[in-house]
């Protein structure tokens, strides 16, 4: 089992955006969110040629930071976000994908019954060291 992703422990990585900053990665944040039910599905980050890539297939594509590459979300998993709007806050250093999911899930990892998770927000905040899932 993975604990980090399906463990109980709270494990926040505080220092994510440091590592972005220091690959020298020049991203935005973007939320993602369900466009009917209006979930907020998961956080990413777009470089300039995702955000291009993204508006011209109509599909979520963002920028691994992990592995440096494009990830044209659900090119392997089938887990395609179509893309509905593009939204940009006030100060211009974040963006808002309004989606719907073509299979109803977007997260990697799978419930119970072994089945994509339809959002990667599943566990709850018990108390300052625990989670629970939802």
């Amino acid at each position: 089992m993975n604990e980090l992703e399906e463990g109980t422990a709270l494990q926040l990585n505080y220092e994510k955006l440091l590592s972005i900053a220091a690959g020298d990665a020049h991203v935005v944040p973007v939320v993602l969110q369900d466009a009917d039910s209006r979930e907020v599905l998961f956080i990413a980050y777009a470089n300039r040629l995702a955000l291009e890539e993204t508006l011209k297939t109509r599909r979520a594509v963002l920028w691994s930071t992990s592995r440096q590459e494009l990830w044209r979300k659900g090119e392997t998993s089938g887990d395609v976000l179509d893309l509905q709007d593009v939204r940009i806050n006030c100060e211009q250093n974040s963006l808002l994908y309004i989606v719907k999911r073509r299979t109803g899930a977007c997260c990697h990892t799978r419930d119970a019954d072994g089945s994509h998770r339809g959002s990667c927000y599943y566990r709850t905040l018990t108390s300052p060291s625990a989670l629970a899932f939802v």
